[in-house]
């Protein structure tokens, strides 16, 4: 019988496996609704995640449940984590062998989850979970299918901040990304003739197993891709 997530996030609460345990104050496993249809995954907690506790609790993380809002959704229906669950040193990209560790916490997140969408925020999450080298401006505004799921890209809320705010033009394309989350999370759940093509491919999760664990999703084979650094991806946690 597979755990309750509240298992997998107490076990995951003491965690050694990587170097980045040494330097936080207390593992941020993932917040929100457990049986969540829509999971966000960041890149990792900064400086107020950390002391908090929490994902995405600061200027970014209010530009996000403010994005949340636009489209009837509160925080508490969705699921919020992050590729590594520490905060890396100085808000730093991790690294391949703490992503490597950190991995299986958000394998088992996702298996228990079971999210039949996922949005990436910016460019690392988004290489790591599509395994890509495409950048996040050519991704975003397109579903992508990732085991039967539906994987949206869109922009970091803290690039967002440090790009001009409501005035730029990346606000409006993340609104436009949002109303996409909408569309594809109202689509139905099989195929119809007149899908919206914004949306067409759409279908209900269909369970990846690992071992002989049932209805457990397996991220790729392929080794996580280390996204180029991005500035603005943790400061306004």
């Amino acid at each position: 019988m597979s755990r309750t997530l509240a298992e997998v996030a107490a076990e995951a609460a003491d965690c050694t496996r990587c170097r980045l345990a040494h330097g936080r104050t207390q593992v941020v496993f993932g917040v929100g609704d457990a049986h969540a249809e829509l999971m966000f995954i960041g890149e990792g907690p900064g400086f107020h995640e950390d002391k908090q506790g929490e994902p995405f609790v600061g200027a970014a993380g209010q530009l996000l449940n403010r994005m949340l809002g636009e489209i009837g959704l509160a925080r508490e229906q969705v699921y919020i984590g992050n590729v590594v669950k520490c905060r890396p040193p100085g808000n730093r990209d991790p690294q391949a062998d703490e992503i490597d560790a950190c991995t299986p916490w958000l394998v088992e997140q996702l298996s228990l989850i079971q999210p039949r969408v996922i949005v990436t925020l910016g460019n690392f999450a988004t290489k790591f979970v599509l395994q890509t080298e495409t950048g996040i401006t050519r991704l975003r505004g397109q579903v992508h299918d990732w085991h039967g799921r539906t994987v949206i890209p869109t922009f970091h809320p803290a690039a967002i901040l440090h790009g001009g705010g409501e005035k730029s033009r990346q606000f409006q394309l993340l609104l436009d990304d949002f109303r996409l989350v909408r569309r594809t999370l109202d689509a139905p759940t099989h195929p119809v003739d007149d899908a919206d093509p914004e949306v067409a491919g759409v279908a209900g999760p269909e369970p990846v197993e690992i071992g002989t664990a049932p209805g457990l999703i397996s991220l790729p084979d392929a080794a996580p891709v280390v996204a180029e650094a991005d500035p603005d991806q943790m400061e306004l946690f």
